[in-house]
Order: structure tokens, then sequence, then C-alpha cells
């Protein structure tokens, strides 16, 4: 569970004790997702740090890994605002994107729902446009695409520089 904080609202006692421990907390300020108890930042330079925030929160809805941490989701979307600041048509895309999941959400916007199953319902209201189809279409690359999470997944890498798979480990599968 992410809970986002603003610069301007903060959180109360009774949010924070809602969360529970094992949550992560995303701050939203200035120019920045910040990310305290896991240690990491990331710096909007096209998009708004909140637009960031929404699809670190869209991004894990969408490929949801339980045992990934934050950081692997806010790596994965930073190309989303690094295509923003070269291209006006993708940001606005992005921007209008987000702005239409929060529409769609209500009163506290996409980040507010608390359910997973609610997101993920509008997620699926909006598989065909584009927006949902680029930032899927990126996400499956630039998360996965991360050599740190590998192991996690039981992912060894390319086969080619270790002689292939056929005479080294096709067959060590053990979750299969």
């Amino acid at each position: 569970m992410v809970t986002i904080l603003d610069k301007t609202g903060g959180m109360s006692r009774r949010q924070l004790l809602k969360t529970g421990a094992a949550s992560a907390v995303l701050m939203v300020t200035g120019t920045a997702v910040i990310c305290p108890d896991q240690a990491w930042g990331l710096e909007a330079m096209a998009l708004k740090p909140d637009t960031l925030a929404t699809l670190i929160k869209m991004a894990r809805d969408i490929y949801p890994h339980d045992q990934l941490a934050e950081r692997f989701y806010a790596a994965a979307v930073k190309g989303q605002d690094t295509m923003a600041g070269k291209d006006e048509k993708h940001k606005a895309l992005i921007e209008d994107g987000i702005a239409d999941l929060d529409k769609r959400a209500g009163a506290g916007g996409y980040r507010g729902l608390g359910w997973e199953d609610d997101r993920v319902a509008i997620l699926r209201d909006i598989e065909t446009t584009p927006f949902f189809q680029a930032v899927r279409g990126d996400l499956v690359v630039s998360l996965y695409n991360q050599k740190e999470i590998w192991p996690i997944f039981g992912y060894e890498g390319e086969s080619y520089s270790k002689g292939g798979y056929i005479e080294r480990g096709f067959d060590d599968i053990t979750w299969l």
C-alpha cells in the first residue's frame, strides 16, 4: 500500500494508523516525489510531481508485485517524465490521462481510492485508450528490464554469453 502526502494537507494521526506499518509513504513536495522511509526520491522534470505519484500507483496496479519496492516502480515511470520533456503531445497525453483517472475516481482522486479492486476497475474501463496503452506498453519494458529485480523473479539474464540454455540450466526451474 502506498500513501501519498501532499505539501499542504499532510496526514492525520488516524490516517497514519489506518495505513499500517508496512506501507510506503510518498511525499509530493515542490518538484519531487519522495519516499523517506525507503530512502529514494524522484524529481519531476516535465510532468507534475502529483502526476508521477499517480503513475507510480498506477504502475503497481497494472503490474502488482508485493515483493518489489516502490523505487522500482518509480524508476519505471521516470521514462514517462523523460518522454514528456521531449514531446509536448506525450506530456499532454499523460497529464490528461491522469486527470481523467482522478475524475473517474471521484473525490480524493485515483491515489485516494483505498481498495485496489476499485482502482483496477477504473483501469479496465480505460484499457483501450491511447493513454493506458502508452503507459502499459512502456512499463512492461521499463519495469522488467531493471537488472536488480531479475533475481527476485528467478531470471538469470540472457543466456547466449553463458553458452545458452541447452547445456546450462534450462530444466532447473523449481517453480514449474
